[in-house]
């Protein structure tokens, strides 16, 4: 008796398995299609153009070049993302305007939380590091010439009525508003923490405080990502990063075991996998852009 009544509470998880392997079999980005961009055709390399790496374009290794490096990185995802966003807006299908919405809108809290956690804590790291608080004065006024732009982007598409209001035109006219200072900053950046190899203060290459200094960057790195939403924002990036550009030197960026970004990837982007649809890369790779296909 106590034997099946055992079985009885332990059927619901057994059919529990199949049922949650299918729904990862038909959501997961990982059997997202992946077909090379065509030749001649736009993809998120454009309006905006991507940053070459410090790193691969001086080949130096302190630890601002260093710094540098990994945000453009960063910054190229952010990049791509804005990219994929402005070329497919004007061509999405009515059944595929809140899956858009929702793909933009992630695209915003990437750049708000990235914003507000540079503002928050790495600027004020690396001011201590150096014991300099005039570090980031022209950083403060690029971030003030786009964030009414980005404020207005979220304002229309949070606004809406209904997804099928939503107009490609529209959303592209408003970040046209702000695609300008944007692109600007996120290059000017990457050159201004380079630069800071140079500053008078910097520390010393194989010291305490440069360690100390790299591992400034590396924590920061490492969370600002995945704490700004594990099901959303951490796909977006992932799903928005070129591993074979630059000869392919990032292929495994971010540094982190294989099977961690895998999962990040398929299990926890399997949430809202209707979205991903429209990221520029797959698996690593630049793919098609789907409304454009």
């Amino acid at each position: 008796m106590m034997e099946s009544r055992r079985r009885l509470l332990e059927r619901p998880i057994y059919l529990a398995i199949p049922i949650l392997i299918g729904l990862f079999i038909t959501r997961s980005p990982f059997l997202m299609s992946a077909v090379a961009p065509t030749e001649g055709k736009p993809w998120a390399d454009a309006p905006m153009k991507l940053i070459t790496t410090p790193q691969y374009e001086t080949k130096k290794t302190d630890i601002f070049t260093t710094g540098a490096t990994h945000m453009a990185l960063l910054h190229n995802a952010i990049l791509r993302g804005y990219n994929s966003i402005s070329q497919q807006a004007p061509h999405i299908k009515p059944a595929d305007k809140a899956d858009f919405i929702g793909y933009s809108l992630t695209w915003h809290k990437f750049v708000k939380t990235h914003h507000d956690d540079e503002e928050a804590t790495l600027f004020t790291k690396v001011e201590e590091v150096l014991d300099d608080k005039t570090l980031w004065e022209e950083t403060h006024k690029e971030h003030e010439s786009f964030l009414g732009g980005l404020s207005q982007f979220e304002k229309y598409l949070t606004t809406l009525k209904s997804p099928s209001d939503f107009s490609g035109t529209e959303l592209t006219r408003i970040m046209s508003t702000f695609q300008e200072p944007f692109e600007s900053h996120f290059h000017s950046e990457i050159s201004t923490i380079a630069a800071l190899a140079d500053h008078p203060k910097a520390p010393k290459p194989g010291s305490e405080e440069e360690a100390a200094a790299s591992l400034t960057f590396k924590t920061w790195g490492k969370s600002t990502v995945t704490k700004a939403g594990t099901l959303d924002v951490v796909p977006f990036f992932l799903l928005n990063l070129d591993g074979t550009t630059e000869d392919g030197l990032w292929a495994n960026w971010p540094p982190i075991p294989a099977p961690i970004k895998w999962g990040l990837t398929n299990i926890a982007g399997a949430y809202y996998s209707r979205w991903w649809k429209f990221s520029s890369c797959a698996n690593g790779k630049p793919k098609q852009l789907y409304a454009l296909q």
